[in-house]
């Protein structure tokens, strides 16, 4: 019998950013979805903060910023309870800069979902940007809505593919790969757990140039093995593929997939060579290049 950890730590509302721009339109969308799915309740906010900094990006923006910002949050209400009737939906325009707005409104167990691209205090993933800054700073797990796969199209259309992709490779990566398994039961969608591996990245004292790959890579098939053994007890049901892979760019590796996935789920970890950096190079690489929505859950 499965044992289906619940996570009490995602169990709040979701909380969706909105600025006025495409890539916001886009995240309430996906947003309002997952809360309906979840049957949690949305919470639309709005920096005016942020609003003021992207005044010149897009037509409209001239105006007075906290009339602007009840304007873009009551569209957004009004778009998310029209594509999900019955949608509990509570709005607020703050003048906090965006990323503490945004984890403010999701507190300790609410999910934060932003656009990759929008026109200022939502604006696309550059060094320092909310979604990074976000990302960085929320209790909860954050989401960064990319691309058009996974994601409902103005018109209420979905394109899927039936697959939440996760990176993982050992117990440590436990509570990010429930995060995963529990979207895709949602998704009625399997699970592909990738671990990526290189030799470069494992090279040490003990490992030769004949044997090392080999031992590298059962080491590698043994414990991926054992997350999916555990995964598939945790959530009876669950279709859940392994994809072991020997490359010099694990980043690259999963960008590559994530064209084949509706959402992509990572892990978040404090690099220990690099302080001041929120975030790992690969969380940040896909952050700013996957093909698909990508979830980031912090390590607990």
């Amino acid at each position: 019998m499965g044992t289906d950890h619940d996570d009490t730590r995602c169990d709040g509302p979701v909380v969706v950013g909105v600025d006025g721009s495409p890539g916001a339109a886009a995240a309430v969308r996906w947003a309002a979805r997952e809360a309906a799915e979840r049957t949690v309740p949305l919470r639309v906010v709005c920096s005016v903060q942020d609003l003021a900094r992207g005044a010149r990006r897009l037509p409209g923006l001239g105006r007075p910023a906290l009339e602007t910002g009840r304007d873009l949050v009551a569209a957004a209400e009004s778009g998310a309870t029209r594509a999900e009737p019955g949608l509990s939906v509570r709005t607020s325009v703050s003048r906090e800069p965006a990323p503490a707005a945004l984890a403010d409104a999701a507190g300790s167990t609410g999910t934060v979902v932003v656009g990759a691209r929008g026109s200022g205090g939502f604006a696309g993933l550059m060094p320092g940007s909310v979604g990074l800054r976000t990302a960085a700073r929320a209790h909860g797990p954050v989401v960064v809505v990319r691309g058009t796969v996974g994601v409902p199209s103005p018109a209420g259309e979905n394109v899927s593919t039936g697959t939440v992709l996760v990176g993982g490779r050992d117990a440590s990566d436990l509570d990010v790969l429930r995060f995963a398994a529990r979207a895709a039961r949602r998704r009625k969608s399997s699970v592909r757990l990738f671990s990526a591996w290189s030799m470069l990245e494992n090279a040490g004292p003990s490992v030769t140039l004949l044997d090392g790959p080999r031992a590298i890579a059962a080491a590698e098939a043994a414990a991926v093995g054992r997350l999916t053994a555990l995964l598939r007890a945790e959530f009876p049901g669950l279709t859940v593929a392994e994809d072991i892979v020997h490359t010099p760019s694990a980043a690259g590796s999963l960008v590559e997939a994530s064209a084949h996935a509706d959402l992509l789920v990572l892990g978040a970890r404090r690099p220990r060579t690099a302080p001041g950096v929120a975030l790992g190079p690969i969380t940040h690489a896909l952050l700013h290049h996957s093909h698909c929505p990508v979830a980031v859950v912090r390590h607990h």
